[in-house]
């Protein structure tokens, strides 16, 4: 049906940006690594898929920036904020 489908394509961008951001921000990131791979890594997207990146990322910024610092997996971050189910 509609809804998992449309979950499954946010779960998918979700993965596939925060895999993205965490190549960029690298091991052990700090916060400011963090907030810098964020704005590269929706930009790396492309204009479409980068507008929808940008907008998870202001929604859960604190989520993944906490994640990433924790070294979690991007699956395991999108499923935390509910993109994803596990």
């Amino acid at each position: 049906d509609g809804v998992v489908q449309g979950r499954g394509i946010k779960c998918r961008l979700c993965t596939k940006a925060l895999k993205k951001i965490q190549a960029l921000a690298g091991d052990n990131p700090d916060e400011a690594a963090v907030v810098a791979a964020l704005q590269k890594g929706c930009r790396a997207l492309g204009r479409a898929k980068g507008k929808l990146c940008q907008q998870m990322v202001n929604k859960y910024r604190d989520q993944i920036t906490e994640g990433l610092q924790n070294g979690d997996m991007p699956q395991d971050i999108c499923t935390a904020m509910g993109i994803c189910r596990s």
